[in-house]
């Protein structure tokens, strides 16, 4: 499907073909609008629970302050490390855990110290596209696996085993996923695991979403079966669990020679991440995580909503077993995803990303976040209805 609209502008065709660029784009254009309703990004709008502000407050008031060391402050990686033991089944130790300036950082420095020129790592397709820029920055070579609407956007573990070359070094699990709020199962994992031992590639598992799966789905870490710790790379963080996003606080875990090597590389580049947000994120580790169920509640409620107004629009979606987004299939209205999201924009005030801002293939999709009050959600449909109909009519 082609973008054919002429009054599509210039600067958003010129990113169209550029995901993250795409996102920023709409992002700048949506400042036009100020009653806007942003259904785009995945930042958490809920508060940070008030114990963690609270322990952000007590930091700078006891002169907490004091860079940490590189790899993080040592009570909050073993707390990190409780954690993965308990909830995860990971056998990790506190020196097991590295602290990052957010995910995506976290992210970064993975392939920085993994990847080798021309080293391939297998992406589900479609991605959150950082992942295409931080391959690419360490000099790897991203190969695309198929995943389908039919399937919940799951893994294949045949898919994967047929991408591998001779050439393949990672195999990249994202679980939730970004965009399409699919899973990977556990009966998925454990035949990929079995892949990873037998051509002796290496795991990284992007867990950022973990705690928010719904339906009765559970989230299950590739890195707690037999052979795999050894070889898995286990990113998470504190931005979406605990609407974190400005604390900016990530981690990796992994084996003792991974850790060291970040390390390194961290301390040439950003150094430690910064310390008032790991005294807060400690208070998040360690605290009541009452608000994290109330989030929960919050989250399971809009995307029941969203869920129903997607069906009135008669709009098909993935099915939606975790994360904040529904990903919907958009090639009913006969137009291109990129333009459809800017005339959602420009006619209607709702910001909503494009398929194709999550991979080249995906220019029938539409990306929808449930990351705004219900008033706001239900808003944003009555707005979206009279653009949805004319281009399904026309069609």
């Amino acid at each position: 499907m082609a973008i054919a609209n002429p009054n599509i502008p210039e600067d958003v065709r010129a990113v169209a073909a550029d995901g993250t660029q795409l996102r920023y784009k709409l992002m700048e254009l949506s400042a036009l609008y100020p009653d806007a309703i942003a259904l785009g990004r995945g930042d958490p709008d809920l508060a940070t629970p008030a114990h963690i502000v609270e322990a952000a407050k007590a930091a700078m008031r006891d002169g907490k302050m004091g860079a940490t060391p590189i790899a993080g402050l040592p009570e909050l990686r073993e707390a990190i490390a409780a954690k993965l033991r308990a909830e995860n089944g990971l056998p990790v130790r506190f020196e097991n855990v590295m602290i990052t300036t957010g995910g995506q950082e976290g992210l970064y420095l993975v392939m920085q110290t993994l990847l080798d020129p021309g080293d391939e790592v297998l992406v589900p397709d479609p991605r959150y596209t950082s992942y295409d820029e931080a391959i690419a920055s360490a000099g790897g070579k991203m190969v695309l696996v198929p995943t389908t609407h039919a399937d919940a956007f799951n893994l294949r573990p045949e898919a994967i085993e047929a991408a591998i070359t001779p050439k393949t070094k990672v195999i990249l699990i994202i679980t939730p996923s970004n965009p399409t709020s699919g899973i990977v199962t556990e009966d998925r994992l454990r035949a990929i695991a079995e892949i990873a031992i037998r051509h002796n590639l290496i795991v990284i598992s992007d867990e950022i979403y973990e705690k928010f799966l719904f339906d009765g789905w559970q989230h299950f870490s590739i890195g707690s079966l037999p052979g795999m710790a050894e070889r898995t790379i286990t990113l998470n963080g504190f931005s979406k669990t605990y609407a974190m996003t400005g604390f900016r606080v990530g981690y990796a875990a992994a084996p003792l020679n991974f850790i060291q090597a970040m390390t390194r590389v961290k301390a040439a580049t950003t150094g430690a991440a910064a310390s008032i947000s790991q005294w807060a994120a400690l208070a998040a580790q360690t605290g009541t995580q009452e608000p994290i169920r109330e989030f929960h509640r919050i989250y399971a409620e809009r995307r029941a909503l969203m869920m129903r107004g997607l069906n009135e629009l008669g709009l098909d979606y993935s099915d939606p077993r975790g994360a904040f987004f529904l990903w919907t299939n958009s090639s009913s209205t006969g137009i291109h995803a990129t333009e459809l999201a800017y005339l959602l924009l420009k006619e209607g005030r709702v910001l909503i990303f494009p398929g194709n801002a999550f991979g080249e293939n995906w220019g029938g999709y539409l990306r929808i976040s449930v990351l705004q009050s219900t008033d706001l959600l239900t808003e944003a449909l009555a707005r979206m209805r009279p653009i949805i109909e004319r281009y399904r009519a026309q069609g």
